[in-house]
């Protein structure tokens, strides 16, 4: 098996399972409780958030608000502002690539009588920064834009991003789960960044945990209530086992990061030049300011689907066709037409993304799969 789908489902590192499973079997008690076992997951909690606060440079672990998902860290991070603060303004700016956990919570506050912007993106994914300067106005409460795109990998200037959005008063909100443990993030060197939605799993630990980072002073309302944990943000009895779990994958990610960035880039490099040879394929999103892990593509006259499907069937390959949120619908990604591309051309993508499993050896298999693949499947093509 070749698996190249760890932007979808990452599996969970071997460290981190040995280093958490005894929050499943022995310290099971309620983080909430004053017992010793609670007392116990209590401070294996704490230690995971400033693991978490650590691997972004946060400054004060106290920032960091976990959550069972990043779904649910970009729903508090879009209402829970947008509702907090809409004396101010109902005025929300989101990127036309953003995630549909951050696309979805949006529509629905313009539902309620906010009004949504989307700001326009260059042919690689790049957020087009006059046009977000001329969205912005006095009723302008919150921005949104991913720090990379899992779909097309590129990363967006995020410093030029956050400028622009606090000259205007705004709060900037980026989704960094595809990023984060991936490429370094410094949270008090990346100026303007007032919320930060990151994923336990994306780092290598279990489902079930994630962590939205709230600036100090920015305002949030809670969405929804309960038990008052996590500061009142984010109630329900902690996933500790989760939670520890991301904590240690954090921790992993803050001091291997550097050297899997280079091994994987390199594998990243060698994949893009091998399929690129391929008749009609096309790279997409930015060639060089891409995530070191990615590499995306598209294909003329098929179906990335059949493609997926032809991949896992016959080589034991497992590839993306987007985002695994929206993979499912047999809509064209809205990542891929707002970078220009047909419906017809973005009915073709196929998303590889590397892991620690993956080595260079991985390469030739998966360029040839891939170009006897394409080969057989235009060869029964309508098109």
């Amino acid at each position: 098996m070749v698996y190249l789908d760890h932007a979808s489902a990452m599996p969970v590192d071997p460290r981190v399972l040995a280093f958490a499973r005894r929050y499943l079997e022995e310290e099971f008690g309620n983080p909430s409780s004053l017992y010793d076992r609670g007392l116990s997951t209590r401070r294996a909690v704490e230690a995971a958030r400033g693991e978490v606060a650590a691997l972004v440079n946060t400054g004060d672990p106290r920032s960091i608000v976990f959550t069972g998902s990043a779904t649910e860290s970009n729903n508090l991070a879009i209402r829970g502002t947008a509702l907090r603060n809409r004396r101010k303004g109902k005025k929300i700016l989101v990127s036309a690539i953003e995630h549909i956990s951050v696309m979805n919570p949006a529509k629905d506050l313009q539902k309620q009588g906010f009004e949504l912007e989307f700001i326009p993106v260059d042919r690689y994914g790049i957020v087009d920064l006059t046009a977000l300067e001329a969205g912005l106005t006095p009723e302008t409460i919150l921005v949104s834009v991913n720090y990379a795109n899992d779909e097309i990998g590129t990363v967006e200037p995020i410093r030029e991003v956050g400028r622009v959005v606090h000259e205007a008063g705004a709060y900037l909100h980026v989704n960094a789960t595809a990023a984060a443990g991936r490429i370094p993030i410094d949270l008090q060197q990346e100026d303007g960044i007032d919320l930060l939605t990151l994923s336990g799993n994306d780092l290598g630990g279990p489902r079930g945990a994630a962590a939205l980072y709230i600036r100090p002073g920015v305002k949030v309302q809670s969405v929804m209530p309960g038990g008052g944990q996590e500061r009142g943000l984010r109630s329900g009895t902690e996933n500790v086992f989760a939670i520890a779990g991301m904590g240690e994958a954090a921790r992993l990610a803050a001091r291997e990061m550097a050297d899997e960035m280079e091994r994987e880039q390199a594998i990243r490099d060698r994949l893009i030049r091998e399929v690129l040879e391929i008749e009609e394929a096309g790279l997409t999103g930015h060639p060089t300011e891409r995530l070191p892990h990615h590499a995306s593509f598209r294909f003329s006259r098929i179906e990335g689907e059949s493609i997926l499907l032809n991949l896992d069937t016959f080589f034991d390959i497992q590839v993306a066709t987007g985002s695994a949120c929206t993979s499912r619908t047999l809509e064209p990604s809205h990542v891929l037409l707002a970078i220009g591309l047909t419906h017809e051309q973005a009915h073709g993508s196929v998303v590889m993304t590397l892991g620690r499993s993956n080595t260079v050896a991985d390469v030739r298999y998966v360029a040839d799969a891939m170009r006897e693949t394409v080969g057989r499947l235009r060869g029964i093509s309508p098109l």
